[in-house]
């Protein structure tokens, strides 16, 4: 005879692990909901402010490519009922003044606006003041469009230990020479950049006062002040520096207006 085992007793179902798991669930969509709603506004605040760089650029017959925004911080729309962003960077590529007809050449300036102060309403409509507490710029001025300007047939620029280093062909009574040598850069108080060129020499330079003095003259026609384009957002030059790639510019200004729009 066979032995007969107690059917096993149904297990009941464990509805708080499914209803837990639905909440995380939805938790998640909704978190998921508000990231893209915050970027979304974000995005809408990067492009407002970009419209705004672009305006004051032209105002100041400047020309760069389109400037792309990015307003840090998460979440954004925090900071929007503050009324204040942590960090606003701002990046300008082939940015190009028109400086005595001449086309100074800054491939990239990027700006970085720390604190800035800005309504819902300005937001919203596009219309009111962007206000920053500070802004840093750095750039870099190239090689060839300062040679441009110095107009020296030959002249070529560059870094060398950390200096602003020149090489030039010079004809000297008759002798066709090279010329190098290296630069002073000083900033003034007013944001003026000048170069100075102290110690030039010529392999094979007569040893005559005359061909000295026509060294002197040209050491001379090459020390100038840089004419800078004016920088946008208020920015004074601090700190020139030759790097392989150009001259390193770092600008600063405080308490900014980033927009022009009233």
């Amino acid at each position: 005879m066979t032995e007969a085992y107690p059917a096993e007793e149904k297990r009941p179902r464990r509805r708080g692990g499914k209803v837990l798991g639905t909440l995380v669930v939805l938790l998640l969509v909704v978190g998921g909901l508000l990231v893209v709603a915050d970027r979304v506004a974000a995005g809408a605040a990067e492009r407002m402010i970009a419209r705004q760089v672009s305006d004051e650029l032209a105002k100041q017959d400047a020309r760069s490519a389109k400037p792309q925004v990015e307003v840090a911080g998460f979440p954004f729309l925090t900071q929007v009922a503050a009324g204040k962003y942590e960090h606003i960077s701002i990046v300008l590529r082939d940015v190009q003044g028109s400086v005595q007809g001449d086309a100074v050449s800054l491939p990239q300036l990027d700006v970085d606006a720390r604190d800035v102060r800005a309504s819902l309403d300005t937001l919203r409509s596009g219309r009111g003041d962007v206000v920053a507490d500070s802004v840093r710029g750095t750039g870099t001025i190239s090689y060839d469009s300062l040679a441009a300007l110095l107009d020296r047939p030959g002249l070529k620029l560059g870094e060398q230990g950390g200096r602003l280093a020149v090489t030039a062909p010079l004809d000297i009574l008759g002798a066709k020479l090279t010329v190098n040598g290296t630069a002073d850069i000083t900033v003034s108080e007013q944001g003026k950049v000048a170069l100075k060129f102290n110690d030039l020499n010529a392999e094979g330079l007569p040893a005559l006062p005359l061909a000295q003095t026509m060294l002197s003259n040209y050491a001379k026609g090459i020390s100038v002040d840089i004419p800078l384009p004016e920088l946008p957002f208020q920015l004074a030059v601090r700190e020139v520096k030759p790097t392989p790639e150009g001259l390193a510019v770092t600008a600063d200004a405080k308490d900014v207006p980033i927009n022009s729009v009233s």
